[in-house]
């Protein structure tokens, strides 16, 4: 423990301290195209775990009236 507590301090001494923040303010994510193409892929897909063990299956498309 005592030589990971030289190598921080060691590192805060030629980075500087560590940034603090706010933990009460918002964490703002923006989301690109790929980032929702993949969300919406995802979306389609069911995970099933049985046994240690996990399956995963698109969910059948929902017919449209």
């Amino acid at each position: 423990m005592n030589r990971f507590m030289r190598a921080t301090e060691k590192a805060a001494k030629v980075w500087g301290p560590a940034d603090r923040i706010d933990a009460d303010s918002p964490v703002v994510h923006r989301h690109d195209a790929s980032e929702k193409a993949s969300e919406e892929q995802l979306s389609q897909i069911e995970v099933e775990r049985e046994a240690g063990h996990s399956y995963a299956y698109r969910r059948p498309a929902k017919p449209e009236a």
